[in-house]
């Protein structure tokens, strides 16, 4: 090893390697989070020798390990739910162990006083005085809800391991070198998919992505998340109901202290989740990632303090856990065939080639604010081959990512991926090749909700 200094920087170089090919597989997934998990699935239901390479030791990223146990918005206001497919398929199974709380199918679009007022405590439960679908989740269930999906698929899966290299010849990745506690080690792939959320391999293999953050928009916050326990909610719900001005009060002191927690119910009565955002912070830079795990967990001590000497139901809490991973809202973006707008998304624009539907966030689905619609194109590089996204890196612009990073629209556009990368191995060409048509008849069929 060399060690070169001149009078402002020191480097190292590092001498060549050879690094072992410990397997050959058809998809090669890197990341486990929403996206990455459900491209994993999609792909080795629809025949290809799937791999799925995760640096946590367990699946599920922010929806996990980043404690953001809230599906929202699956529906808009109506019977019909948008978002169906393997989201729906992960929190049947999560209602099969009692670990999710969510509003009944039959109770979805309706308008009754009582019923609305049920779930108002829930938020998006209800949006302008209409049950829509959101689910509050166990985390730790939904570990084992993902473990037990990507078994029953066959997908051969690597935990405690980072991928850190594309493997790229010719403008193609071939496959993606990690690291673990087992060393360097390479697995060749027909296709590759970028689940990291982050686009670590987008830009390891050299394709074009947009980085930009708008600091003005949630995306651009980090955020470490935490839940206290032994909380008497009915006491607490109360207080929030019958002492509004009070609580206003007590909100805009937490504020001064803090600056940036917000409490939420979970699926457990005597939980709450606490979520936050802290600006001027990025999602790349090692030096502000340790900045808010240590400075976070200074400032959740103030307000679990706070919270059980002011606020009702609060007294006998404690600290139950806080986020193993830390919440990154948006970072690498690729620059794909397709760049979704929020003009179009807002108009309500269709594509030959959707693959998602987005309901709207705070509004039921009317003509002013329309049901949005995602393309596969966004999720295929402009010029990189053998090569998808899955999850929040897909090609969009930062408004529109801010709206659409959410769990339920990652895990589809990673079922989108997964089931576009078999058909194209099927059929010998690549995945921008693929027909739109034919791929959205798959999603289809596969209980995912599009339009005809």
């Amino acid at each position: 090893m060399t060690i070169t200094t001149d009078n402002t920087t020191n480097f190292i170089k590092e001498p060549e390697r050879d690094i072992k090919v410990i397997r050959e597989a058809d998809v090669v997934v890197v990341g486990g989070g929403p996206g990455g998990a459900a491209a994993a699935v999609a792909a080795a239901r629809n025949g290809a020798d799937t791999v799925l390479i995760e640096r946590y030791g367990h699946l599920g990223g922010m929806a996990t390990g980043g404690l953001v146990i809230l599906i929202p918005h699956m529906s808009a206001g109506s019977e019909v739910m948008e978002v169906k497919g393997t989201c729906l398929e992960i929190i049947e199974r999560l209602d099969s162990l009692g670990a999710a709380l969510h509003p009944p199918r039959e109770h979805l679009g309706l308008t009754d006083n009582a019923i609305v007022q049920k779930y108002s405590r829930f938020f998006d439960f209800t949006v302008d005085g209409r049950v829509r679908m959101s689910v509050y989740y166990d985390p730790e269930m939904l570990k084992c809800v993902l473990n037990e999906m990507i078994e029953e698929s066959g997908v051969k899966l690597y935990l405690h391991s980072w991928g850190v290299k594309a493997i790229v010849e010719d403008n193609s990745v071939k496959g993606v070198i990690f690291e673990s506690k087992s060393g360097r080690q390479a697995i060749l792939g027909n296709i590759t998919i970028d689940g990291t959320g982050d686009g670590d391999m987008i830009e390891s293999a050299g394709a074009d992505f947009d980085g930009a953050l708008d600091s003005n928009l949630r995306s651009s916050n980090l955020a470490l998340v935490f839940r206290v326990g032994n909380i008497d909610s009915d006491r607490f719900n109360d207080f929030k109901e019958n002492e509004t001005d009070k609580w206003n009060e007590c909100i805009e002191e937490i504020q001064k202290l803090d600056g940036y927690h917000v409490c939420l119910p979970t699926n457990r009565p005597d939980v709450r989740w606490f979520n936050n955002w802290i600006p001027n912070r990025h999602p790349l830079n090692i030096e502000d990632l340790t900045w808010v795990e240590v400075n976070v967990r200074k400032k959740m001590l103030v307000t679990l303090e706070y919270f059980k000497k002011n606020i009702p139901g609060f007294k006998n809490s404690f600290i139950l856990d806080t986020a193993s991973q830390l919440g990154a809202r948006g970072s690498r973006r690729l620059i794909g065939e397709h760049i979704l707008t929020y003009d179009e998304l807002r108009a309500g624009k269709t594509h030959e080639d959707t693959i998602a539907v987005i309901p709207p966030l705070k509004h039921n689905v009317s003509e002013e604010w329309p049901n949005g619609f995602v393309p596969y194109r966004s999720l295929v590089p402009v010029k990189m081959d053998d090569f998808l996204v899955a999850g929040r890196s897909f090609s969009s612009d930062t408004v529109t990512n801010d709206l659409l990073n959410l769990i339920p629209f990652c895990v589809g556009l990673g079922q989108a991926a997964g089931t576009a990368a078999a058909m194209a191995l099927d059929q010998g060409i690549k995945p921008r090749q693929v027909d739109h048509e034919a791929l959205k008849k798959k999603l289809i069929d596969q209980g995912a909700y599009l339009p005809s």
